[in-house]
């Protein structure tokens, strides 16, 4: 099998999964307590609670024309992947509601519990699913459509962050809560899924911070090139430097290490030379060799 279609194949694997698991998360533990924690699925949760419109189909009615104006608005910027998780998700939904219906998976009578446990519950383990789906589906180079294109929309015309838009965006959408519901709690549910979801879309796609970057300027250069060249196997690069005080030539000492690697390097440095500089900052993408490859980051699945 050809290297691009086993990569295509893995992808669309992706994709689907991540549909599945998204929509299970919302079916399971975010719709039934009416948190709405962003997006048209967020919104559409609001439309059901308070019309009994099902969510799925409030969403839907939304990402298709949001999807028109996206293709009017940005151009070309949304291949099939995104179209297909567009159809994709409101079907699993509707699936999910027909064969498990629409309790929480965090039953009352499961636990003794009260409310606010189940919500806070709810809302954290709804976060870290929404998370896994979300991020399976942007390793799959696709996005969910919906909010994402207000949020391209929003930037385009006042060149304000991504980020920015996107909490602007689905801030308003969470704080409909209150309107709809008089309830303020239901918000806060939703920022606490909102942020988990970040968290671990974060951690999917970066992968742990666990490399570190360190910079080393030391009175015995010679001997802790020798240490992580033989001692470590690790390939650092000297960079020439120049004291702003002393005006005397230092060379700096660039090394990219794993966190175990570090702290050996800095428990080292610190025996030879005491008033050796190191800076140690945390790296959270290191391509290369001795690290993931350039080719393996352009197929994150």
């Amino acid at each position: 099998m050809k290297p691009e279609l086993k990569t295509s194949i893995k992808e669309y694997i992706s994709l689907v999964l991540g549909c599945f698991i998204f929509a299970a998360g919302a079916v399971m533990l975010v719709e039934p307590y009416g948190f709405a924690p962003g997006g048209t699925y967020g919104l559409g949760m609001v439309f059901h609670h308070l019309w009994g419109v099902e969510t799925e189909f409030a969403a839907i009615c939304m990402d298709i024309p949001l999807l028109i104006i996206g293709f009017i608005v940005l151009g070309n910027r949304f291949g099939i992947k995104t179209i297909i998780s567009t159809l994709l998700l409101p079907l699993f939904m509707l699936i999910m509601h027909k064969i498990y219906g629409y309790a929480s998976l965090i039953e009352p009578d499961v636990m003794e519990m009260t409310g606010f446990q189940h919500q806070m519950i709810a809302s954290i383990f709804g976060g870290v699913i929404y998370g896994i789906g979300l991020g399976l589906v942007y390793q799959s180079k696709a996005t969910t459509g919906g909010s994402d294109i207000i949020c391209m929309i929003l930037r385009k015309y006042t060149h304000i962050s991504m980020g920015i838009a996107t909490i602007i965006v689905d801030g308003l959408i969470t704080l409909s809560t209150v309107i709809a519901f008089g309830d303020w709690r239901l918000p806060m549910y939703s920022w606490i899924i909102i942020f988990v979801e970040s968290r671990v879309i974060d951690y999917m796609l970066d992968g742990p911070k666990h490399a570190k970057t360190l910079m080393i300027i030391t009175q015995k250069p010679d001997e802790v090139r020798d240490f992580i060249i033989n001692k470590m196997s690790r390939g650092a690069t000297l960079i020439p430097g120049k004291g702003l005080y002393t005006g005397a030539d230092r060379g700096i000492i660039y090394v990219v290490l794993s966190r175990r690697e570090m702290v050996e390097l800095r428990s080292y440095v610190a025996g030879i030379d005491p008033s050796a500089f190191v800076n140690v900052l945390d790296s959270s993408e290191i391509l290369g060799e001795g690290f993931q490859s350039l080719e393996e980051s352009n197929n994150p699945v």
